[in-house]
């Protein structure tokens, strides 16, 4: 049986190139993502045409019981869930604080905090039975960096971080290591970034700034990143980890 790899978030940029690697790497990848069958059914053909092995769910990850419905269900068909790569975004753009509607600014703590509770509540006891597991979560500078504009991300990614700490210190000395990934930067993902900006815009920027020039953060680096902190061995695990490209400055000197 091989080991399970659950990414929650497979888009085509950060979650669907991570869990490639873990497939390419021997994992069975459960790829996970809130619409785009088609992009979804591409993903998984694309990882079982290179030999490996995966499977692909459309998962609401703010409807009542979908991801406890989903873990349970990968735990009685596909075995034991070894890693889980948590990718929601929380994104809603920049707004005012009066243009941030109640509704808004909850949507933002379901995706980023509530959900990732959720799979800590369904999943870090069966992961303490076994004695092992890793939950790597992908964050961003919004979580050490409040902006103008980002009232509902700053507060939800920031939830997020603590919730990871408090996590790794009931859960770490038990076996299950947790990762808290700062992806400070921007990522030449183009479900994402691409996006928000627009295809011309994106592909402008990727053209000024992008591959050649390496002053985009590239989905498959990341992944060796991801691939890496999963197999460190206990006596040096990383908790927390930042990234960003060579010519970025960091978020601590903005």
């Amino acid at each position: 049986m091989k080991p399970v790899c659950l990414v929650i978030g497979a888009g085509a940029g950060i979650g669907g190139t991570v869990g490639k690697r873990f497939a390419r790497e021997g994992y069975h990848a459960v790829l996970c993502r809130r619409t785009d069958q088609e992009g979804l059914d591409r993903l998984v053909g694309s990882i079982e045409g290179e030999g490996g092995s995966a499977s692909g769910y459309l998962l609401n990850a703010v409807e009542p019981d979908s991801i406890e419905a989903r873990i349970t269900a990968v735990e009685a068909d596909i075995g034991p869930i070894e890693v889980v790569v948590f990718n929601l975004g929380a994104q809603i753009g920049d707004r005012a604080l009066a243009d941030t509607t109640y509704k808004a600014f909850e949507m933002g703590w379901r995706m980023a905090t509530f959900a990732l509770f959720r799979v800590a509540s369904t999943l870090c006891p069966l992961m303490e039975e076994r004695g092992r597991g890793t939950i790597l979560v992908t964050s961003a500078t919004a979580a050490v960096r409040g902006n103008k504009g980002q009232h509902s991300h700053a507060a939800a990614m920031g939830g997020r971080r603590l919730l990871c700490q408090s996590l790794n210190a009931e859960f770490g000395p038990k076996g299950i290591h947790i990762a808290h990934i700062v992806v400070d930067g921007s990522v030449d993902a183009p479900d994402t970034l691409g996006k928000m900006l627009g295809a011309e815009r994106f592909q402008q920027l990727r053209e000024t700034r992008g591959m050649e020039h390496d002053g985009l953060m590239l989905p498959e680096r990341i992944a060796d990143t991801y691939f890496h902190l999963a197999q460190q061995h206990r006596s040096t695990w990383s908790h927390e980890i930042d990234m960003r490209s060579f010519s970025d400055m960091p978020w601590w000197n903005h």
